[in-house]
Order: C-alpha cells, then structure tokens, then sequence
C-alpha cells in the first residue's frame, strides 16, 4: 500500500504543469508600471514558466517594504534614490541592478483642459489659476519629487507649492484628475497613457530634472529560481519591446 501511494504521487506530480511545480516570483514594482509589468508577466508565463506576482505601490513605499525584512525577489523602483537606499543596506545581489526603462515627465488635465506645449514656469502657474495641482508626494515618492524638481528649476514652485495636493503614489494623483477633484497632476507619459479620458496639458522639459529611469535589481531575500530568468526578461529585446508598447523609453 505505501508503495502505491507513493506510485500515486509521482504521477500526479509529472502530471502537474511544469509552471506550477516551480514557485512564482514575486516583484515590487513602482506604480507607473502596472500595464507594462502585467503585460510583461503575461508574456513570461505564455512561455512556461511560472507567473511573476507583481504587488504595485510607490518606490518609496516598497523600498521600506524591503528595508524591513519583506520576503520578495526583483525591486523595480522609479529612480534611482530608492534603489541606492535598499542596496545601501546590502539587500540587493550584486552585479544584478540595471536600469530597466525611462520616461517623460508630464502635466495632465481633463480632455476640455488648455495645453502648454513645453512647460514654461509663469505658464504654469497662469494655467493652474487658483486651482489644486496634484502629485504623488514631493518629499519622498519618485514622481513628486521630480515635479518638484522640474517646477523649482522653471521658477514655478513658489506659485504652487500651497496648492499642490499631494497623493501616496502617481497614480493616485492621476485618479484626482479622473474624478474631478484637481484640474491638473504632475504624471509620468504613460500613466497618462493609459489613462481614457486624460489629456497632456504639458511636457516637462527633460533637462528640469533628473533623468526618470526604471532601475530592477535582484534582492538578496530572493527565494525564486526563476526571479532571475524574469529579471533578465525585462532587460532583453523582447521585454524591452513589451515597455515601449506601453510608452516607456528604452533603457
């Protein structure tokens, strides 16, 4: 009999798809990713292996995340601070950090709103009026502290700062606009993108802040055998060619 239960369990586990015998990875991804990093682990998975579980949320939160003791394999982060905080503590694996992808800085507003061009800083200030400018937080999200950047280069800051209504992350400062409770946020190019219903007021001019780029690295905590594999994914031809449809420059 223990023979046979033993006969029973090995067939049942060739039986099982190869994907599911192996362990999903799972990646911390910054919020402007959600569309590209699916679409990404949809592609991975069509090839047989296991699906990556992508948890999405703002560089700053997720690094913290880590920084913690979080069990998780791949960071993606939105800039490069955030990376630098996780491996300053020796928590990711060297040799593994590349930069993934980059982006535009952008300000959105509803279909109806005016459009600036390239952003110029009294513009800016004119179009906004004495309404509320959202953004994810200027003090330690990625995209607001972009904004930030941007708008104290450009001699805007000052005019907005009091009116800036800050969001835990980009795309909650993106939903402001959506639902009406801001005319204007400080987004990423692709969030506004992939969102209906939105309309590129403005482009931020690319030397008014620091470049935007998409550093992934591997992390020490890493458990998965396949993390690596997915990680090399995103970095290759093909992965790469899944962000660009999603608007992201390459890296």
């Amino acid at each position: 009999m223990t023979r046979l239960i033993h006969l029973l369990a090995a067939l049942l586990f060739l039986a099982t798809p190869a994907a599911a015998q192996r362990k999903a990875p799972l990646v911390l991804a910054a919020a402007s990713l959600q569309e590209a990093m699916t679409d990404a682990a949809d592609a991975w998975a069509k090839e047989g292996h296991a699906r990556p579980v992508v948890s999405f949320a703002a560089s700053s939160a997720l690094a913290r995340q880590v920084i913690a003791g979080a069990p998780a394999d791949l960071f993606v982060s939105a800039d490069a601070d955030w990376m630098d905080a996780v491996a300053a503590r020796g928590l990711i694996v060297p040799g593994t950090r590349a930069v993934m992808a980059r982006n535009r800085l952008v300000v959105v507003g509803a279909p109806a709103s005016r459009t600036l061009g390239s952003v110029r800083g009294a513009a800016l200030v004119r179009l906004l009026g004495a309404g509320p400018l959202a953004m994810a937080d200027p003090d330690s999200v990625p995209a607001g502290k972009y904004g930030r950047a941007a708008l104290m280069r450009l001699g805007a800051w000052g005019g907005v700062a009091p009116r800036v209504v800050r969001a835990e992350n980009v795309r909650a400062a993106l939903a402001l606009v959506q639902r009406g409770a801001a005319p204007y946020a400080v987004v990423y190019a692709t969030d506004a993108r992939a969102a209906p219903g939105i309309r590129v007021a403005g482009v931020f001019p690319a030397a008014s802040h620091a470049p935007i780029v998409y550093p992934v690295a591997r992390l020490t905590a890493a458990t998965t055998a396949e993390a690596e594999g997915f990680r090399r994914f995103l970095l290759s031809p093909r992965g790469q060619a899944i962000l660009a449809r999603r608007g992201f420059e390459r890296r």
